[in-house]
This record gives C-alpha cells, sequence and structure tokens, in this order.
C-alpha cells in the first residue's frame, strides 16, 4: 500500500497525479479548497460522507497502474 489515509490530499495528488479522477468520482474534487491543503485524506473523506477504506483501495489501484478497465469501482473507466 502506496497510499494512506493519514498522507495529505494535496501531498498525494502532487506525488500521484493519476489519482485525480479518483478523488473527483469519489466527489472530493475540490482540490483548490483551502481545507484540502490541511486535510489528510480520512478528514476529507469523512467530511463527504464518503468510505475511507474504498477510496484508499482505489487511490492505491490508481498510484501503482491498476485501476483500468472500469474494475475499480471509482468510475474513472481508465
Amino acid at each position: 500500500m502506496i497510499i494512506t489515509k493519514t498522507m495529505g490530499i494535496i501531498e498525494v495528488v502532487q506525488k500521484f497525479p493519476q489519482t485525480t479522477d479518483v478523488f473527483r468520482n469519489y466527489g472530493m474534487g475540490c482540490f483548490g479548497c483551502a481545507a484540502a491543503r490541511y486535510e489528510n485524506i480520512e478528514q476529507g473523506a469523512l467530511a463527504h460522507g464518503i468510505d475511507v477504506d474504498a477510496l484508499i483501495a482505489d487511490l492505491n489501484k490508481a498510484a501503482e497502474g491498476g485501476c483500468t478497465g472500469g474494475s475499480c469501482g471509482c468510475g474513472c473507466k481508465s
């Protein structure tokens, strides 16, 4: 597992740009939001009512290049 729920949202997007679509598909497309600069993934997910474990699993699939064929469940259709 590369990405953990304690990592910062902006940190993850900068390190793994391919995760942007996963965040957006989960309803977390507010990368310009001030809170995104200070919140970790778990805090952001909980604020949006998102299943943290599912989000982390899909973010890791994307970061590892395994988010393909739309089978990840994130809706990225990559």
